[in-house]
């Protein structure tokens, strides 16, 4: 008995969601149509063909979720290694992005932050992962210290990795609860990239923050309550609010750059 070979049809070829992630040489689906299920290593198989710098195709089967933000990821067709390289902003980012919280889509958001940085600063980010933010700053601007506390264990160990991959001498990773293992010194600038919870860590930012100081704060939120999100910080803060990605509709991601009112 004989079985007809499955072919991607152009109907299937349409399916495909156009909306993705790129980390490294890894492709990453969010969502993914149901009734292509069946056809995911064929999708993989010609999604690679497509995209020469493609060499793996995963799916989601897990959003982000817990302490880590970690997820889950099936690899449809490609190598079998979830390990990448990614270059952003001439920095090599060697990552997992299953076993560690990384998204390329906040690469320009990265640089902005990176080119506010004064000669002679002492930068602390918060929740650094595998140090973008960090390595970022410290290839564009002319900072002192870069503290970048993180933890996740593998976090840290990729971060470590990054900094000697970049030849990078100043920047000092911390692996750890950042309310446990904050350094006892002051910060020019500290940098809080965790949305849905950076703003209960603000308080101990503000201890550690030098007059004059500036704290890049994330958040997530609809853009009718920019108003009010203004409003909430500008009686303790200078504030500038920049947009700073959609991770779902009608949602963004919003940078607060706040600097305490004297």
């Amino acid at each position: 008995m004989f079985f007809k070979k499955k072919k991607l049809t152009k109907e299937d070829i349409n399916k495909i969601p156009k909306s993705f992630d790129v980390i490294g040489n890894i492709l990453i689906f969010t969502d993914f149509p149901k009734e292509l299920k069946n056809k995911e290593k064929l999708i993989g198989e010609y999604l690679i063909k497509k995209f020469k710098n493609i060499e793996t195709v995963t799916k989601k089967t897990k959003n982000y979720s817990g302490k880590l933000r970690t997820t889950k990821l099936k690899i449809l067709a490609g190598n079998k290694n979830k390990e990448t390289l990614h270059i952003e902003s001439g920095i090599k980012l060697k990552v997992n992005p299953e076993k560690v919280y990384f998204s390329p889509r906040s690469g320009t958001e990265r640089l902005r932050v990176a080119k506010q940085v004064k000669k002679g600063e002492d930068v602390l980010v918060m929740f650094s992962g595998i140090a973008p933010y960090p390595l970022i700053i410290s290839k564009h601007s002319k900072a002192n210290e870069i503290y970048a506390i993180e933890l996740n264990k593998q976090g840290n160990k990729y971060a470590k990795e990054n900094i000697k991959l970049n030849k990078i001498n100043n920047i000092i990773p911390i692996q750890g609860d950042v309310r446990k293992v904050i350094p006892n010194k002051k910060f020019n600038r500290i940098i809080m990239p965790h949305p849905s919870d950076a703003e209960s860590y603000l308080n101990l930012a503000l201890k550690h923050l030098k007059k004059k100081g500036t704290i890049n704060l994330y958040v997530f939120e609809k853009e009718e309550n920019f108003k009010k999100l203004k409003e909430k910080y500008s009686k303790k803060f200078k504030v500038k609010l920049v947009k700073a990605g959609t991770p779902a509709p009608r949602k963004y991601r919003v940078c607060l750059d706040l600097q305490p009112k004297i």
